[in-house]
């Protein structure tokens, strides 16, 4: 079966040949970029689909959002050295971040966020107010036409307005005194965010993306069942309903510990739990993942650590803890092997291709 015929199959519900293997190789792509090892347009190319090919990997479009940004106010970017920074400019006060781009990782990470604290709040409703969206589906035609048998069409959502704030645009301290601080502006600030969040999701589930991901990048040390009861769950509910309702499969990416939230997560409804991570990297062994995940259909996805295609790990433990994932998936038809969640830069080309080859000889049913 080809890697379209076995992930259409898994989330069917029907029994593959053998466990699908599909993985999330776009931060290994973009660093072979950075280094000049891939042309600048790469990613976006045939042969990106081929790459995967070749590598023995199912693809899945990681990182696309099917509509841009239209902003109703004034906003400046500018660059200093490795910092770039926005400034959002509105009658309730301004709004700055800044994030600092790693060299030696290939990304970037916050230094400053826009929400600093509850004083914050009126500016970022004013930005929200005045934020608007606009499909762009051109990029999505074009990569349907280069899948083929490689694998699935996906597009993104927007965040939960709660996690967007918790990972992008504030920080858990921030969110957290907030919402202790000024509990009535917090939920106001939600509230608008959603109704901007939900044009673009709309946009997103017409899209001719077959999945819908909510790239939650969720981890539940850091946002426990209380905040996911009170901020996420009826937006993840809601649009996992609509997902559904218009003939599409929902995923939910969730990269982080597990214990704490696989339950909840899993009753929401998803069609899949994507970048899980395990023992001895994450906090749950693979082993447990169906019981706590309860009788939910949602297909559970994940299992390889990125760091394991790094010479930081033996190539023993490298096969051995492959081997028994695969012990685990081909049990039943409910699991993907996949990577947890990306593999780094200094990811090893032969233990990519290794995991098809370990596939073969351990995941049929």
């Amino acid at each position: 079966m080809s890697p379209r015929e076995q992930i259409t199959s898994i989330l069917k519900g029907k029994i593959p040949d053998k466990v699908p293997w599909f993985g999330d190789l776009d931060y290994w792509a973009t660093s072979m970029i950075g280094k000049g090892l891939k042309s600048a347009d790469f990613i976006h190319s045939e042969d990106y689909i081929k790459w995967h090919e070749d590598l023995g990997v199912g693809f899945y479009l990681q990182g696309y959002y099917p509509f841009r940004v239209v902003n109703d106010f004034e906003e400046k970017i500018w660059h200093e050295g490795n910092k770039r920074f926005r400034k959002i400019v509105t009658p309730k006060g301004n709004l700055k971040e800044c994030w600092v781009y790693i060299p030696d990782s290939f990304t970037e990470a916050p230094v400053e966020y826009l929400l600093k604290s509850e004083k914050d709040l009126a500016a970022m409703r004013f930005m929200y107010e005045n934020t608007h969206w606009e499909k762009d589906y051109d990029y999505a035609i074009s990569r349907l036409e280069h899948i083929g048998e490689q694998g699935l069409m996906m597009c993104y959502l927007p965040k939960s307005p709660f996690m967007q704030l918790v990972a992008l645009e504030a920080g858990i301290f921030s969110v957290t005194m907030s919402e202790v601080t000024a509990p009535d502006e917090f939920e106001a600030t939600l509230s608008v965010m959603k109704k901007s969040f939900d044009s673009a999701a709309q946009i997103a589930v017409d899209s001719p993306a077959e999945a819908l991901m909510i790239p939650e990048n969720l981890s539940s040390e850091v946002v426990g069942p209380r905040y996911f009861n009170k901020y996420m769950k009826a937006y993840q509910e809601e649009w996992v309903s609509r997902i559904r309702n218009k003939g599409k499969y929902s995923f939910i990416h969730m990269d982080g510990t597990l214990r704490g939230l696989l339950k909840y997560e899993a009753a929401v409804g998803f069609s899949v739990i994507e970048a899980m991570t395990p023992k001895p990297v994450g906090d749950l062994d693979i082993k447990d993942w169906a019981e706590l995940a309860g009788n939910s259909d949602s297909i559970l996805w994940g299992g390889i650590p990125g760091s394991y295609f790094t010479s930081l790990i033996d190539e023993n433990e490298f096969e051995r803890h492959v081997t028994e994932v695969l012990s685990v998936m081909r049990s039943k038809p409910r699991y993907v092997l996949g990577v947890a969640d990306q593999v780094p830069p200094d990811g090893l080309e032969s233990r990519i291709r290794r995991v098809g080859e370990l596939v073969e000889k351990y995941g049929r049913y």
